[in-house]
């Protein structure tokens, strides 16, 4: 773990790396850091000593991997200007625009469309910025698929998330989902699994990911419960995922970074009592 026993020192420097890395390099560190206690009182300095200081500075996940849970975060609790600065700050530290761009899709499936429409213009925004433009160009849709593709491919997305538990034959398992779930379970099967989750612009472990921290944010214990498991099934470690919980201290608050946190704790017991 991260050291917890550093000076205040120690912490506003790790903090003026992360704020230099935010800002690929283009900043007064002292007079940014200056403007923010100035303009903010306590809370510009715990921004700088404990969220850059302290949470950004572990390694439990790389800068690169934390903007991507971050940009989960904030796109689902609807915070616009906050994503404005996480966009740039998630392409500074390595994420493609086509992941920033796959990061909404899949908040859409798990949060709603609301939120993610007002996302992607903020997102768009960013973008338009970056290239001195007024206008993005044309983006590439979604590939046009049949129902026999997407039904076979959410059959092995789901039986890779189960661990090889889900029947082989996609026709049974979307059978026994519509049967507990209806139009629901139809919809799920057919477009979260069937044409979502597939895409590459996202790795599958990175859409757990990014799946994990919505569900945690959102308190969704059941479901976050089966993310989490299926998380691991993708590449995803154990710390990683407890990570994501740590990050979430800061962007949801304690109170759903400990219910997180005992989710996934309850989950990884379940997962070694069943392999024991």
């Amino acid at each position: 773990m991260a050291p917890t026993n550093r000076t205040h020192e120690e912490r506003r420097a790790g903090a003026a790396e992360v704020l230099s890395r935010f800002r690929a390099g283009d900043v007064d560190v002292e007079r940014a850091f200056a403007s923010m206690e100035a303009r903010r009182g306590a809370l510009g300095s715990f921004a700088v000593d404990f969220v850059m200081g302290e949470l950004w500075t572990r390694a439990q996940l790389s800068p690169r991997d934390r903007s991507l849970v971050v940009i989960a975060f904030l796109v689902t609790m609807g915070s616009e200007e906050e994503l404005t600065q996480h966009a740039a700050i998630g392409l500074n530290h390595g994420l493609t625009r086509d992941e920033v761009d796959e990061i909404l899709l899949t908040v859409a499936v798990y949060a709603g469309w609301p939120p993610v429409m007002a996302a992607s213009r903020v997102v768009e925004s960013v973008y338009c910025k970056i290239d001195g433009v007024e206008r993005q160009p044309a983006k590439r849709p979604a590939d046009r698929r049949t129902d026999e593709e997407r039904r076979a491919d959410a059959g092995a997305v789901l039986h890779t998330m189960s661990g090889g538990a889900t029947d082989v034959d996609p026709a049974v398992v979307r059978n026994a989902q519509v049967g507990r779930l209806g139009d629901i379970g139809e919809l799920g099967y057919d477009w979260c699994f069937g044409e979502v989750w597939p895409r590459a612009e996202l790795s599958r472990r990175d859409r757990s990911l990014v799946v994990v921290a919505v569900l945690a944010y959102l308190a969704k214990e059941p479901e976050l419960a089966l993310h989490v498991a299926a998380a691991l099934q993708h590449g995803a470690t154990r710390e990683e995922l407890r990570e994501v919980m740590v990050t979430l201290v800061i962007y949801g608050g304690f109170p759903r970074a400990v219910d997180g946190r005992r989710v996934v704790e309850a989950t990884f017991a379940k997962l070694d009592a069943r392999a024991g």
